[in-house]
């Protein structure tokens, strides 16, 4: 079956409370799959980039006009009728009345619980993505000391953190699992996700809500472990594609610049990020020197997010 190239645009708008929604289409009577929700897009013509495609289906679907679309994630799916590839862009800014002319109805959704279905099969991963924040903390209790650590992971809870990484190559294993137990319960209670660096006994034992893989057991895993969040650490575009093979959840990806944690290596600069991702096949954070300061630029290179380990702590 030939493979199709698809532009799918999440188009973004605030809430009246300040949370992101974006924007489904339902799909209409005498179409493939009448009445399952989309995100809005079309097919690649011959000529075009996707980018182009999305700009010119939103105009004709939409009436609208891009002002920012950022690269975000590369889906492929096998329909009874169809194989595709989806090419997904967050589309940020934007101008326009909307105008459909190829949906039965439009609707404002959010990732923490639609209000129509069903949707369109290609997309639950894609609803599983938008569901994550765009800033992941990386701990360092092994640095710092552990009580210090735990006072500052309350802090950055308290302030919305909602997704966290525990790594602590430095701490011995009884110090480790402490730490880890201690974290897991704190995240919790503010609602957070946290995923253990590479130890996925200690993941399980401590209730963590996933693993996290560093590079060298990423090529080395033959099955997805059996937690709700896998992540996996890449340098490399075939590590990413592997991650997304593997079913992971998201990756992160860098150095972008050059880092305390890992000293005489190089930052790889955001233009060489975003040429190595293209368009990611799965979420991917940048990481490497990097604040949330940063997080506009990540985007724009086609990043979920970023990933820090001091900047996180800060302040």
């Amino acid at each position: 079956m030939k493979l199709t190239e698809v532009a799918a645009a999440v188009i973004e708008q605030r809430g009246a409370d300040g949370i992101t929604e974006f924007l489904l289409g339902q799909r209409a009577p005498g179409t493939f799959y009448p009445g399952f929700w989309e995100f809005p897009g079309g097919k690649v013509e011959a000529g075009e980039t996707p980018h182009d495609a999305l700009v010119r289906e939103l105009r004709e679907e939409l009436g609208i006009e891009v002002v920012r679309a950022d690269p975000w994630l590369r889906r492929q799916h096998v329909y009874e009728h169809a194989h595709v590839r989806l090419n997904f862009f967050r589309v940020r800014e934007w101008h326009g009345e909307l105008h459909d002319h190829v949906h039965s109805a439009l609707a404002w959704q959010r990732a923490d619980g639609l209000t129509v279905s069903p949707m369109l099969p290609a997309n639950a991963p894609v609803l599983a993505a938008l569901a994550l924040p765009d800033f992941y903390a990386i701990t360092h209790a092994g640095e710092i000391g552990i009580d210090a650590q735990l006072l500052a992971l309350a802090h950055a809870l308290e302030g919305g953190l909602k997704l966290v990484q525990l790594r602590e190559p430095k701490l011995d294993a009884p110090r480790r699992a402490a730490f880890v137990h201690a974290a897991v319960d704190l995240c919790h209670q503010y609602g957070a996700r946290v995923l253990v660096n590479g130890d996925l006994a200690l993941a399980e034992a401590a209730g963590a809500d996933g693993v996290h893989l560093p590079a060298v057991q990423l090529a080395a895993q033959t099955l997805r472990p059996d937690l709700p969040l896998v992540a996996a650490s890449c340098h490399s575009t075939a590590e990413l594609e592997r991650a997304a093979e593997l079913g992971c959840d998201f990756a992160v990806f860098g150095p972008v610049r050059a880092t305390a944690t890992h000293p005489g290596i190089a930052g790889i600069g955001w233009d060489n990020f975003a040429a190595a991702l293209a368009v990611p096949p799965l979420p991917t954070f940048a990481l490497g020197g990097l604040s949330r300061a940063d997080c506009d630029a990540a985007q724009r290179a086609g990043a979920h997010g970023i990933a820090a380990i001091r900047a996180a702590w800060e302040g």
